[in-house]
């Protein structure tokens, strides 16, 4: 799994590997201490591209090429508040030139509130009929969107009503059930419901055929029943685990997010080929931690370090 240009491959494209307030920290560079802090000061310096410390909201693309047909589709997890940055920044690096399905990973700002920039990667249409993108998501996260972006909620035109212009979204309920996959173009996915703090459910996801890879970018504790899925003893051992990281250390027992101990820990627990950590905040100097991380591989014989955005995985599915 090398990175790199090989376009007629199935690839992995973190188009964010952020917390939700993303990196920097905005209070950093308008209320900056003393010394200021040496992650988010660099930001103004250094072009995202060129700055791995730079993160948007968690996210990644995959980009499926289906040795069939030869094509190639792409399915987006989670859109969050950075969305229309990312299409900017590695849609237009990579040539991506559309989204085919979305998956969301529960209803949080960081995951949803880029849906209304799906418009901007579908056909323009003055009659607002373009083919919808399909979008993959529990019950519980379909009340909140409709609740709260109610316009993009597909609903009946009254006669003579003029279509507005918003993304166009096909709404499709999946299940909190390790036992009931889903196919998302072409690819097909097993829901791995977590916990998110104390009593709330958010979903990674189990995907691949010939490498197994497991998402879980929102987690706080991973049940007993989810970890057998993606452990040797459940699904096989698998491939590529890209695990949530949040903060370098716990800060509360009701914390909604695993942090870097706990994490590694359960990297050894689950024992994948190789691991990536996902959604950082300014806490993690990308440099330095990626160095402690090779010690402890070296140690432990599990590859891991922190992705960055940007990061392409060629990756056979």
């Amino acid at each position: 799994m090398e990175s790199g240009p090989d376009i007629d491959r199935t690839a992995l494209i973190f188009l964010g590997t952020g917390c939700s307030g993303c990196v920097p920290d905005v209070r950093c560079l308008i209320q900056p201490s003393d010394p200021p802090c040496p992650v988010c000061s660099q930001s103004l310096s250094l072009p995202p591209h060129l700055n791995p410390n730079y993160r948007c909201n968690t996210s990644l693309l995959i980009d499926y090429y289906s040795e069939k047909d030869g094509k190639h589709s792409y399915v987006v997890i989670d859109v969050g508040k950075t969305f229309k940055e990312q299409v900017l920044r590695w849609f237009t690096f990579y040539k991506i030139p559309r989204v085919d399905s979305i998956i969301l990973s529960h209803e949080h700002a960081d995951a949803v509130h880029g849906l209304d920039d799906i418009r901007s990667v579908q056909p323009r249409s003055s009659t607002n009929n373009t083919d919808t993108n399909p979008v993959f998501l529990t019950q519980f996260t379909m009340d909140s969107i409709e609740r709260r972006f109610p316009y993009l909620v597909q609903k009946k035109l009254k006669e003579g009503q003029v279509p507005r212009r918003v993304s166009r979204l096909d709404w499709r309920i999946i299940e909190e059930d390790c036992s009931k996959p889903f196919t998302a173009s072409g690819l097909s996915f097993v829901p791995l419901p977590v916990m998110h703090g104390e009593d709330y459910v958010a979903l990674g996801f189990l995907f691949g055929e010939k490498r197994k890879v497991a998402y879980i970018s929102d987690v706080s504790r991973i049940p007993p029943s989810t970890e057998y899925v993606i452990s040797k003893a459940g699904a096989g051992q698998v491939d590529l685990l890209i695990l949530d990281t949040n903060t370098t250390q716990k800060k509360s027992s009701r914390a909604t997010h695993i942090c870097f101990p706990e994490a590694l820990e359960i990297v050894k627990r689950v024992s994948p080929k190789r691991a990536f950590l996902t959604g950082m905040t300014h806490e993690y100097d990308h440099h330095v931690h990626n160095d402690m991380l090779m010690e402890w591989s070296q140690r432990e014989g599990i590859h891991v370090q922190l992705a960055r955005d940007g990061l392409r995985i060629p990756i056979d599915l």
